[in-house]
C-alpha cells in the first residue's frame, strides 16, 4: 500500500492506482449491492482466480476501500463490505454504468 504521499501527483493516476483494475472494479461493483462473502465473490465473479481475488481483496483493504468482518463462529464467517471511503467512489462507478449503457444502446458517437 502506498502512503497519500507516494502516490502519483496526477489525482486520476491516483485514481487508477487504487481502483484500476478490472477485478477491483468489478468486486466494487458487487460490494455496492450487500456485504459479499469470499466463495460468494469467487463464484459470481467468472473467471478469477483465488489468488487474485485474495489479492485484491487484501489490496483493497489496505487502501481503506473496503472493511473485512471476522464472526466468532465455526466456522468461521468473513464478510467484504464497502468502507465509507469505497462508498465515496459510487458516483464513479455509477458513471462507468450509464456511459456502458449508452454505448451499448448506440447513443455515444461512433
Amino acid at each position: 500500500m502506498l502512503t497519500k504521499e507516494e502516490m502519483p501527483a496526477c489525482p486520476v493516476a491516483t485514481t487508477v492506482q487504487l481502483i484500476g483494475s478490472k477485478w477491483k472494479l468489478l468486486i466494487m461493483r458487487n460490494l455496492f449491492a450487500r456485504p459479499w462473502r469470499f466463495n460468494e465473490l469467487r463464484k459470481d465473479l467468472e473467471g478469477i482466480s483465488q489468488k487474485v481475488l485474495t489479492d485484491s481483496l487484501r489490496s483493497m483493504e489496505e487502501d481503506g476501500i473496503i472493511t473485512r468482518t471476522v464472526y466468532p463462529e465455526v466456522p468461521p464467517r468473513v464478510e467484504y463490505a464497502l468502507s465509507e471511503l469505497g462508498e465515496s467512489m459510487r458516483p464513479i462507478m455509477d458513471a462507468m454504468e450509464q456511459w456502458g449503457i449508452a454505448y451499448k444502446n448506440g447513443k455515444l458517437g461512433n
